[in-house]
C-alpha cells in the first residue's frame, strides 16, 4: 500500500500488479490469477483481510465523508449536506470537497504508518447521499441536497470531483454515490420495504442524479439501497444494476451493498431462500461488495451451482481496479497525494472555508420591518432555547469531530463581548413535556431588550435507523412541527411582548406557521458545523448579508403531505405540490434588494433538440454589497402527459455591491424540456414553454424578490431524446 515501507515493492517479474509502469487492467488480472477462490471471496467483503503471500495488506472500504472526514477523530466539520445545498454555491462545495480529501489523504497515510489499518482509516468513502428528499419526515434527509433532481445532480458533481481529484492516472479518494436507486424512508422498514414506482417518476426524480454522477463526475463507486424498488432488492436488481446502471449509463466502476442489505434479501425480503442464494443473485446482477458477511457464502453458492468463479472475477476486478487507482498497490513516490501532511487536519484554511460554508447556507426566512441585522448597542439580551448552547446540533449525522465549536449562544456571546450583557437559558429540552425551565426563561426576557430564541431539531431526533436515540419514529419524524412544548415555550416569550429572532436548527423542513405569524425575525441555520455559532452572529448582527436559499419546500403541516410509504411524486415537492407551502424551494431573504430586467433569448422559437441560451441582468438596488442565488426556471405549458409544474434548470450565486449589475447567462439543455412518458421514455413535445429567471420561483410567494419571464415556442415533431 502506498506510504507502507513494510510492504515490499517487487520488480516486474516477480508480481506484475504491483509494477506502476504496466496498466492498471493487465496489473488487475495478473494479481486474480495468483489468487485462490478463498482469497478472491475475502476481499468482496468491507472488511478484507491481508493475503501475506500476495503482499496484499488488511483493508477495511467502510468510510465516511459527508461533511468532513466522519468517525476517525479531529477532523474539520462543515455544514451538513442540506446546509451545503442550501448555499445554492457549487465553486464552494468543490472546494469544500478538495479540503476534505486533503484531510482524507492525511488521515489515511499517517494510520498506515502507525499500520493502522481499521475502519473508518481508508480511502474509499461512502458518500455523497444524492437521494432526492421527497418528504420532510425522513431521518436521513439531512444527508442529502434536497429535494430537486436539478440542484441535486449540480452539487453532487461538485462534491464528487472534489474529492476524486483530477488526475490522469490516480484518485485522490474514491467517493460513492447512494443509495441507488430509490430510496428516501420510512426508517424502521427499510429492510423489508418494497418502493414502488412508475416510469416516469423513476426517470423524471429518482434517476438524474445518479445518472449526472456517473457520466459526469465519473464517481468511483455506487451504494446499493437496503430496499426493493418494484418488487426486487436494489443490491440484486438486474434492472437498475445492469441494464441501467451498467449498460445504459457505462458505468465503469464498483457497485456496494448498504451494511446489511445482501443478508435483507433472504432474511427480511424472503426474496430467496438462503443466504447462498442472495450473495449469488447479488453478485450476477452486479453489486461487487458486500458490506457485511454474506458474501462469505459465495463458494457454497458456486458449489451449488448458483454462480460461477467468472462472474466473481469480474466483481473482484472491478475492486481491485479501484484500489489501483488509488495508489495503494504503488510506492509513495508515485502517488501525488501521498505527502499531504498531518497538519492540513483542522488547519486555519479548511476552519475559515467551513466559517464562510457557515455563512452561505445560513436562510433568512422573515425579516419584518427589518428587525434585523440587530445593533451591538442592546445592553441586554437574552439567548434562549433547548438547541442554543448544543454542540452536538453543530454536527448532525455522519460527522467528524472539531477541535473545538461554537454553538449559537456562544457566538453571540463573543458577538456582543463586553458592549452588553447576554443572558442564557434552554428553556425546556428539545423533546418531552416538561415545562420546569419556563420560569427562568420567562424571567431572562423579561429584563431584556430583544429575545434570540434557538429552537428546532437534533440529530437524536431526526436520522437513519437506530441512530436518532429520541426519534418517535426509529429515525424517522411522525410529526414536522416543533418538538416537545419549544412552541409553547416560544408562546411565552412572544407574550413578554419583547422583540424574537427565532433561529430554527435541523436537517428538514419545520412547519411554524404560527411562528410565521407571529414572530418578526425568522432565520433556518441547519446543522452549520463546527463554526456555526461565529456565523450566526455574523448575520444577526449584520456582519454578513445572508443569502441561502432553501432546498426543500416548508410545509404548513403534515396534512399537506401524502402518505410517507408512498413514493408517488404527485404532490410532493415544489415541482408537484400545487397547495400554497409556508416556504417554497428556493426562497431566501436578504439584507439587500435585487431587480431583474432585460430577459434575453437566443430564440423565440426552436426545434426539438436544440438549446436555447436565455440572459437577464441583476441589479443590486440596495445600499450594501450581497448575495443573489439567480435560479432559472422552466414550465412545459402545453405537455400531453403528466408533468411537472415548473422545474429549475440553472442556478448561479454572484456577489454584487450596492448598485452593481451583471448579466447572467444560461443554457437550457434539450433534457431539460423534455417530458416523460408512460414508459418513462423522454420526449420533446411542440408547444409553448415559460422560462423565468429570478431570486427564487415565479410564484406569489416571491414575487416581492423578483423575477423575469418570457417564453419559446417549440415546433415540429415530438422527439424522443436521451436524457
Amino acid at each position: 500500500m502506498a506510504n507502507d515501507d513494510k510492504v515490499p515493492y517487487p520488480a516486474a517479474g516477480d508480481a506484475l500488479w504491483r509494477d506502476p509502469s504496466i496498466p492498471f487492467e493487465q496489473r488487475a488480472d495478473a494479481l486474480i490469477a495468483r489468487m485462490s477462490l478463498e482469497e478472491k471471496i475475502s476481499q468482496m467483503q468491507n472488511s478484507s483481510p491481508a493475503i501475506d503471500r500476495l503482499g496484499i495488506p488488511a483493508y477495511d472500504w467502510w468510510n465516511e465523508c459527508l461533511h468532513g472526514v466522519a468517525w476517525a477523530g479531529i477532523a474539520t466539520v462543515f455544514p451538513q449536506a442540506i446546509g451545503l445545498a442550501a448555499t445554492w454555491n457549487t465553486d464552494l462545495v468543490h472546494r469544500i470537497a478538495e479540503a476534505i480529501s486533503d484531510e482524507a489523504r492525511a488521515k489515511h497515510h499517517d494510520a498506515i504508518r502507525r499500520d493502522d489499518r481499521s475502519r473508518f482509516k481508508g480511502l474509499t468513502f461512502w458518500s455523497p447521499n444524492i437521494n432526492i428528499f421527497r418528504d420532510p419526515r425522513w431521518g436521513r434527509g439531512q444527508e442529502t441536497y434536497g429535494e430537486d433532481p436539478y440542484l441535486t445532480s449540480e452539487i453532487g458533481i461538485a462534491f464528487v470531483r472534489g474529492l476524486q481529484g483530477q488526475h490522469p492516472k490516480y484518485l485522490k479518494v474514491a467517493a460513492c454515490a447512494k443509495h441507488y436507486a430509490v430510496h428516501s424512508g420510512p426508517e424502521p422498514i427499510r429492510h423489508e420495504f418494497n418502493a414502488v414506482v412508475d416510469e416516469r417518476d423513476l426517470h423524471e426524480t429518482y434517476l438524474p442524479a445518479f445518472e449526472a454522477l456517473v457520466k459526469q463526475a465519473k464517481v468511483e463507486a455506487v451504494m446499493g439501497a437496503y430496499n426493493r424498488t418494484n418488487g426486487q432488492p436494489c443490491c440484486a436488481h438486474e434492472r437498475l444494476l445492469g441494464e441501467i446502471l451498467r449498460g445504459q449509463w457505462n458505468f465503469q466502476g464498483h457497485v456496494v451493498s448498504d451494511c446489511g442489505a445482501i443478508e435483507d434479501i433472504y432474511k427480511h425480503h424472503r426474496y430467496v431462500d438462503t443466504p447462498e442464494e442472495a450473495a449469488a443473485i447479488a453478485v450476477k446482477a452486479g453489486c461487487d461488495l458486500n458490506c457485511g458477511q454474506t458474501y462469505q457464502h459465495l463458494r457454497e453458492a458456486i458449489a451449488q451451482g448458483l454462480i460461477d468463479e467468472e462472474s466473481i472475477n469480474r466483481s473482484l476486478k472491478r475492486l481491485i481496479m479501484t484500489r489501483l487507482r488509488l495508489g495503494m498497490f504503488d510506492p509513495p513516490q508515485e502517488v501525488p497525494f501521498t505527502q499531504i501532511p498531518i497538519d492540513v487536519v483542522d488547519c486555519a484554511a479548511h476552519r475559515e472555508l467551513a466559517r464562510q460554508a457557515a455563512r452561505e447556507s445560513i436562510v433568512l426566512l422573515k425579516n419584518q420591518s427589518d428587525l434585523l441585522p440587530l445593533s451591538r448597542s442592546l445592553k441586554r439580551i437574552a439567548v434562549i432555547g433547548p438547541t442554543a448552547n448544543d454542540v452536538e446540533v453543530l454536527l448532525g449525522n455522519y460527522n467528524g469531530t472539531p477541535s473545538k465549536a461554537i454553538t449559537p449562544y456562544e457566538g453571540i456571546r463573543q458577538a456582543v463581548a463586553d458592549k452588553g450583557e447576554v443572558m442564557f437559558a434552554a428553556g425546556c429540552e428539545i423533546t418531552g413535556n416538561s415545562d420546569k425551565g419556563f420560569a427562568q426563561a420567562h424571567a431572562i426576557a423579561e429584563k431584556a431588550d430583544v429575545i434570540i430564541a434557538v429552537m428546532g431539531l437534533s440529530a437524536r431526533l431526526e436520522g437513519e435507523e437506530g441512530a436518532a436515540k429520541d426519534s418517535d419514529a426509529d429515525g424517522d419524524r411522525r410529526d414536522i412541527t416543533l418538538p416537545g412544548r419549544q412552541e409553547e415555550l416560544l408562546k411565552t416569550l412572544h407574550a413578554t411582548g419583547k422583540p424574537i429572532v427565532l433561529v430554527l436548527t435541523g436537517g428538514s423542513a419545520i412547519a411554524i406557521p404560527w411562528a410565521k405569524q407571529n414572530i418578526p425575525a425568522i432565520i433556518m441555520s441547519w446543522y452549520g458545523g463546527e463554526e456555526a455559532g461565529t456565523v450566526l452572529a455574523e448575520v444577526i448582527f449584520g456582519d454578513y448579508c445572508p443569502a441561502g436559499r432553501l432546498p426543500v419546500t416548508f410545509y404548513r403541516s403534515i396534512d399537506q403531505l401524502p402518505p410517507f410509504e408512498d413514493y408517488r411524486m404527485r404532490g410532493r415537492t415544489y415541482r408537484y405540490f400545487t397547495d400554497e407551502p409556508l416556504w417554497p424551494f428556493g426562497f431566501g431573504l436578504n439584507y439587500t434588494k435585487f431587480q431583474y430586467s432585460n430577459l434575453k433569448l437566443s430564440a423565440e422559437t426552436i426545434k426539438p433538440g436544440e438549446n436555447l441560451t436565455v440572459s437577464a441582468t441583476v441589479k443590486n438596488i440596495g445600499n450594501r454589497t450581497g448575495d443573489e442565488v439567480v435560479q432559472l426556471y422552466i414550465s412545459d405549458i402545453e405537455a400531453t402527459y403528466p408533468h411537472p409544474i415548473r422545474s429549475l434548470a440553472g442556478f448561479k450565486r454572484i456577489r454584487l455591491a450596492a448598485g452593481e449589475s451583471q448579466t447572467i447567462s444560461f443554457t437550457i439543455m434539450p433534457k431539460q424540456m423534455c417530458i416523460f412518458d408512460d414508459a418513462g421514455d423522454g420526449i420533446i413535445e411542440p408547444g409553448e414553454f415559460r422560462i423565468s429567471i429570478g431570486g427564487g420561483q415565479p410564484i406569489a410567494q416571491t414575487a416581492q424578490e423578483g423575477y423575469v419571464s418570457g417564453k419559446v415556442l417549440v415546433v415540429g415533431k415530438p422527439t424522443k431524446i436521451k436524457t
